[in-house]
């Protein structure tokens, strides 16, 4: 007998949902997890502690270890609430979009459901006070640790919470940096510096103390004012803050600042401030309800999921290179017997060394010397290269008289320096224009012991000058007499960061604000790379980027001849890959939702390059604010690896938000990074304000 029509169709209907939603490897049924409940024991409050638990699709069929959301929920709900974004979070795990984590949501009716998330001293007998942050921070997790497959680190747990269980979340990220790295703050109760008259903070006995329901001083050290001043930047806390703009607008005009919208935005200016934290605000449509927490939780899993991660980040390595005062990375040189030697800036004297003033030129040979010099004014060096008979090259700018030759200096002067194996000065070449600055920003040794360097003028020293700043380039002897210099720029400010000696050619990079002689602007700051003779006439030049703002930070040559660049296309790491003649053989862009630039790049054998450089977004594990980039391209520019280490706060970048990162190719074929780091190593300590770190990986 054949169905009635509406039961087919019906029938038809079911089935096409079905197949649409089914998960690879699945038959008509769409992948999702499951919520089941759960108690853990706690000592803290004498009695369990109740919670719902929502298990990833897929979560019995493996083995693998997930991340942890603790959710919590606002006055007077209870575990039931947060069960509603189960959907939420199967949608998101099956799209990628997050991770597939575990969701921890535990019942609080403690202080009959109005205790704030925090120890009590309320000792009240209609409201006991109990230490609800206690059992929740410690015996709870632990219980889930030993429970579920999880990874007892602080890069794997979020908590979250709405209203109440925001102010909840708030306190349990910056109260417990150890044990939380994320936190999402949904219309968080929180006050500044004390609750509104009206406000339920003062009924219940959460910030009392004794009798009294309420402790202005208790509020006062338990509240997130208290708490960011003594936040530690090596434990970073990435906070989404959301609230609706139809929350309830209280009528006391005194009050008025503490709607929870102004709250909100009060809560996310002064987070913003603190170096440990990572903050970001969003208003939504709706009020104080689940029309603005349930798309906000889905916001914040988007911006904060994707950093949940079971594995710890890379951490950089101790020691750390430089003194109490501000240091900057200035080059790495590997030489044939194994050694490195790591040049850098210092602010005061290393190893014994007698300080000049301000900074110094610092030269430090792995498991051998240490030479530091300098004069009253500054010195920084921008380049180490590694010469065959085992002395080393170093160049910069020096601010002062650093060969005794230019007495009464005031400008920038450009220097090269050559040490012998023992770290002997054999000879300092200081030169540039006496009315302007000169500095260096590039080294590369030549093939008989004498340098090629590039960088610029803001004065004459080929010819007139072309505009604010030219890039120049030169080449100096083996005993240091400069041989030829040549001058190269536009209209507008031009550099030139990056350089390397070929066997018959010399490879220059940097940038220019307008169109330099022989290319084509292409808007914005532009990146562009040159090529010379080894007698320094130019062969031929072209602009690589887009119309934003572009840069090329270095080169390098292959073995199989191609002159490779790196450094930065409109926020993204861009490399490109030149022949002789200068056409473009291959690009490659490493692109995240944050900042990512190129800094180094060193040869491999059969073509491949290491580019070495940092970004503010993921590529494998965030350590912190900016960490070191490491990407391994074959000789087609494809991506074959891809690593990323650092600490909490940044690496490889000043303060200006510019790369401060060198790389070279050890013996061994591993990669040798030096650069600056404002965090601190793994084991190790930091002498602080910008120190310097040598990485072999």
């Amino acid at each position: 007998m054949p169905l009635p029509r509406w039961i087919a169709a019906t029938a038809l209907t079911v089935v096409a949902a079905l197949s649409l939603t089914a998960g690879p490897g699945e038959t008509g049924v769409r992948a999702e997890g499951r919520i089941t409940t759960g108690s853990a024991p706690s000592p803290a409050l004498g009695e369990d502690i109740a919670y719902n638990v929502y298990l990833p699709a897929r979560y019995d069929r493996t083995k693998d270890r997930h991340p942890v959301l603790y959710l919590l929920h606002g006055r007077g709900d209870t575990m039931q609430a947060w069960t509603r974004v189960k959907t939420t979070l199967d949608d998101m795990i099956r799209t990628k979009r997050i991770p597939p984590v575990i969701a921890v949501i535990p019942d609080a009716p403690w202080n009959e459901r109005g205790n704030w998330y925090v120890d009590s001293r309320y000792t009240g007998e209609d409201l006991p006070g109990r230490p609800v942050e206690t059992a929740l921070t410690r015996d709870l997790v632990a219980h889930v640790d030993a429970t579920y497959r999880t990874a007892p680190i602080r890069q794997a747990r979020l908590v979250g919470g709405y209203s109440m269980g925001g102010a909840g979340a708030l306190r349990f990220a910056l109260a417990h940096q150890d044990l939380f790295g994320a936190a999402a703050v949904l219309s968080p109760a929180v006050y500044a510096p004390l609750p509104p008259s009206d406000s339920s903070a003062r009924d219940y006995g959460a910030f009392g103390d004794g009798a009294a329901k309420f402790s202005e001083e208790v509020y006062r050290e338990l509240n997130y004012p208290s708490l960011l001043p003594g936040l530690d930047e090596d434990l970073p806390v990435r906070l989404f803050v959301a609230v609706g703009d139809d929350e309830y607008a209280n009528p006391d005009p005194a009050d008025a600042h503490h709607d929870l919208d102004f709250e909100s935005a009060a809560l996310y200016n002064a987070a913003r401030r603190s170096p440990a934290i990572s903050a970001q605000l969003r208003v939504m449509d709706g009020g104080h309800d689940w029309t603005v927490w349930t798309p906000a939780f889905e916001q914040a899993m988007a911006e904060l999921g994707p950093g949940l991660s079971v594995t710890p980040p890379t951490g950089l390595p101790a020691p750390l290179h430089g003194t109490p005062a501000a240091d900057w990375a200035g080059g790495v040189a590997a030489h044939a017997d194994g050694s490195l030697t790591v040049g850098y800036a210092a602010g005061g004297p290393v190893e014994g060394q007698p300080h000049a003033g301000r900074l110094d030129a610092v030269l430090t040979r792995t498991g051998g010397w240490t030479r530091q010099f300098g004069t009253a004014a500054d010195e920084r060096l921008y380049g180490v290269a590694a010469l065959p008979d085992g002395g080393v090259l170093a160049a910069g700018y020096t601010k002062g008289d650093l060969d005794g030759r230019h007495p009464g200096n005031g400008a920038d002067d450009a220097f090269v320096v050559r040490l012998d194996a023992a770290g002997m000065v054999r000879w300092l070449t200081q030169f540039g224009d006496p009315a302007a600055a000169d500095r260096l920003y590039a080294l590369s040794a030549a093939p008989d012991g004498g340098a090629y360097v590039a960088g610029y003028t803001k004065g004459s020293l080929d010819g007139p000058n072309a505009g604010d700043k030219d890039a120049v380039v030169a080449r100096l002897t083996p005993d240091g007499a400069l041989s030829w210099i040549r001058q190269y720029g536009g209209p507008g400010e031009d550099k030139a960061s990056g350089i390397a000696a070929g066997a018959a050619a010399v490879q220059v990079t940097g940038s220019a604000s307008a169109a330099l002689p022989g290319t084509t602007a292409l808007g914005g700051l532009d990146g562009w790379i040159a090529a010379y003779t080894t007698d320094g006439a130019r062969q031929w030049a072209t602009t690589a980027g887009g119309p934003q703002d572009d840069r090329l930070n270095a080169v390098t040559v292959t073995t199989a001849g191609l002159a490779v660049a790196t450094g930065l296309s409109a926020g993204d790491a861009l490399t490109v890959a030149y022949t002789g003649k200068g056409a473009r053989r291959w690009q490659h862009v490493l692109a995240t939702p944050q900042a990512d630039e190129g800094a180094a790049v060193t040869p491999l054998p059969g073509g491949e390059v290491r580019v070495v450089g940092y970004t503010r977004g993921r590529v494998g594990v965030q350590a912190g604010g900016a960490d070191v980039l490491v990407l391994r391209l074959d000789a087609k520019g494809a991506q074959r690896a891809a690593t990323q280490l650092g600490t909490a706060r940044d690496d490889a970048v000043d303060p200006f938000a510019e790369p401060d990162l060198y790389a070279t190719t050890t013996p061994s074929g591993q990669v040798a990074v030096t650069g600056l780091t404002y965090g601190t190593p793994v084991g190790g300590t930091a002498p602080g304000n910008g120190d310097v770190f040598l990485a072999i990986l």
